[in-house]
């Protein structure tokens, strides 16, 4: 498997969108650890993204001390994008077996294990074997992967209704989110019986018995506990976790029978059968993050894992969520220390989860209603905390695309690789030398003529538009490399200024954002972290581990395994800071991204006018 390039979306758990099955393993060892004779306590972190599943192990300072990956399969046609759970799980286990092969650890130093992957629709029967989603009916395809958009009619029919749940979803569902999903799988598989009769979905409609979030599904396919994650089910599926707000204090219990489902929401949009059973199509309970599930690994899993029967098993997270647990609480010794008693300190941070897309995450004491942003959700990533969830569709892949389609994209990746560095390392030195050549005060000035509104999957926050399309203007006929360049320059500040979009939009309705924190593959690329912290105007801290979805999902385990009292002691204990990246001081740089921005907040308002226009020629 070819190692992926620094600063690409492939080193986050949202990776390249096409990596084929194999049975290569990516490994990054540090001996320094491993070469420990004691006995150590050790917590594993499982992350599954759109085209790998990783394994990290973490020692009791949160440090990294081996892991490894293993490519999964994805199946893409057309606006159609799967997966296989089958095919994840023996990724899984590969991935969790070299990365203790490689560090050393025995499974008796494993304490507990937590996972997290992409919010990805999972499909499996009363046996919990595969049921397809796909048209084709190939069994092994039953995931429909979190970046597939077929669901846009779907999510506009639910919208519609304006139900009283779509207030703690920014006002209006995402075709990302599951309900979509799940109602656009109803309809396809009516149209196959009556269309198609294709005897193999009939018979799945007939034994088709649970839709999970695939990290909940990889917890259940551990544990044989199909309790589900308050992350997943109140960010994906309209779960109001606080409904449990007085029941967890009465109680004072992390488990939870399922009692924030909102029956007539389902039975508005067609899918009254979910509330059967006690919602077990669903959920019947979900619990805080974290929580111990079951009685720990199953034997079966155990083996196939290599790890010991009764392993804690800590519930889910999403990826993003993950890397917000992993980093949040990433700040500076001298900080941290005056932290640890002000329950608000936190809520002036916001993390950004860098990989193929980009999550925004920001927590609050008290529950802010924003439109366009996902939430507020209660306990969905920090326990008693309301989080709000922003994000763009596409920002790693985005600058992938913008690089592999150009055509001086294949000699500058020889001469990259003739160097031996990435070709984004090679874009930042182009852009350097442009700089000092055409004698302009700061590289971020090269892109005057040319701007980019970054939609090109569509804008998920702050306008909630899956319907937007990517702008670039300022093109010309030139194509050499310091065309591809600036480009690339200009995409990066496209990007950032859509975060400074949705950071002024969430401050304007009650937040109190003055600090980044950055992790994912992105935040390795040292052009894209400081043109977000002059652009948006903040600090950005980037945290000492760089695997924070990893680590994330280490300290579920750590938290399962009862080391910790709750998820934010562990965050405490477990996250560190790196380097500080501080936003330029210089006022003509500051005046310059000011203008650039009011441009990129006009591009979009030009493509409603533009549409408009359009739609009524058509009538």
């Amino acid at each position: 498997m070819p190692t992926a390039p620094k600063w690409s979306s492939s080193s986050l758990s949202e990776t390249s969108p096409l990596v084929p099955s194999s049975a290569s393993i990516d490994m990054s060892p540090n001996t320094s650890e491993s070469s420990s004779a004691s006995r150590r306590t050790v917590f594993l972190g499982v992350d599954v993204g759109t085209g790998s599943a990783r394994a990290g192990l973490f020692d009791e300072q949160g440090r990294l001390i081996g892991s490894a990956s293993s490519p999964i399969q994805i199946w893409k046609e057309k606006d159609c994008i799967e997966q296989s759970s089958t095919d994840i799980w023996h990724a899984v286990c590969t991935a969790v077996k070299a990365a203790c092969s490689l560090a050393s650890v025995v499974p008796e130093e494993v304490v507990g294990l937590g996972f997290a992957a992409t919010c990805s629709l999972v499909a499996v029967d009363s046996d919990g074997s595969p049921v397809s989603v796909s048209w084709t009916g190939d069994a092994r395809r039953n995931i429909i992967v979190w970046m597939d958009h077929r669901a846009v009619n779907q999510a506009e029919r639910i919208n519609a209704n304006n139900s009283p749940v779509l207030q703690y979803c920014g006002g209006s569902l995402s075709p990302e989110m599951q309900a979509p999903k799940a109602m656009l799988y109803s309809s396809l598989s009516t149209h196959f019986l009556i269309c198609i009769h294709v005897i193999l979905v009939k018979n799945q409609t007939n034994t088709f018995t649970q839709w999970m979030d695939l990290s909940d599904w990889l917890s259940f396919r551990a544990t044989g506990d199909d309790t589900r994650s308050l992350c997943t089910t109140v960010c994906k599926w309209t779960y109001l976790g606080h409904a449990h707000m007085e029941v967890f204090r009465e109680k004072d219990s992390h488990s939870m029978e399922a009692c924030g489902w909102d029956d007539v929401f389902w039975e508005e949009i067609g899918l009254g059968d979910l509330v059967e059973g006690n919602h077990a199509k669903i959920g019947r309970s979900v619990a805080f993050p974290g929580h111990p599930l079951g009685s720990g690994l199953t034997p079966a899993a155990a083996k196939e894992l290599g790890l010991l029967v009764g392993t804690p098993v800590g519930t889910a997270l999403i990826d993003a969520h993950a890397g917000g647990v992993g980093t949040m609480e990433s700040l500076p010794e001298t900080e941290s220390k005056d932290d640890v008693a002000n329950e608000e300190a936190i809520c002036h941070r916001m993390v950004l989860v860098c990989g193929t897309s980009t999550c925004h995450m920001a927590v609050s004491r008290n529950k802010l209603f924003i439109p366009g942003v996902w939430g507020p959700f209660w306990s969905a990533m920090v326990p008693e905390y309301w989080l709000t969830e922003g994000g763009q569709s596409a920002t790693g892949a985005l600058l992938d695309h913008i690089i592999e389609n150009h055509v001086a994209a294949p000699l500058l990746a020889d001469r990259a690789a003739s160097q031996s560095i990435s070709i984004y390392e090679l874009l930042n030195k182009i852009l350097e030398s442009m700089m000092q050549e055409r004698k302009v005060l700061f590289v971020s000035a090269l892109t005057e003529d040319m701007h980019v509104l970054p939609d090109f999957h569509g804008n998920r926050s702050p306008v909630a538009d899956p319907k937007s399309k990517g702008m670039v203007c300022g093109l010309t006929l030139e194509t050499s490399e310091k065309q591809l360049a600036l480009l690339y320059l200009a995409t990066i500040q496209g990007i950032a200024y859509g975060t400074r979009h949705i950071v002024e939009h969430c401050n304007s309705h009650g937040h109190k954002i003055d600090t980044l924190l950055a992790c994912g593959g992105l935040s390795k690329n040292p052009l894209y972290v400081q043109e977000h912290a002059d652009i948006v105007g903040c600090r950005i801290i980037l945290p000492r581990e760089s695997e924070t979805v990893l680590l994330g999902a280490a300290i579920l385990g750590a938290v399962a395994s009862q080391k910790y009292s709750g998820l934010h002691e562990a965050m405490r204990a477990l996250n560190a800071a790196g380097q500080v990246i501080h936003p330029s001081k210089d006022a003509k740089a500051k005046k310059y991204h000011d203008a650039k921005y009011q441009i990129f907040k006009s591009l979009y308002e030009q493509q409603l006018s533009h549409r408009s226009i359009m739609m009524q020629a058509l009538q």
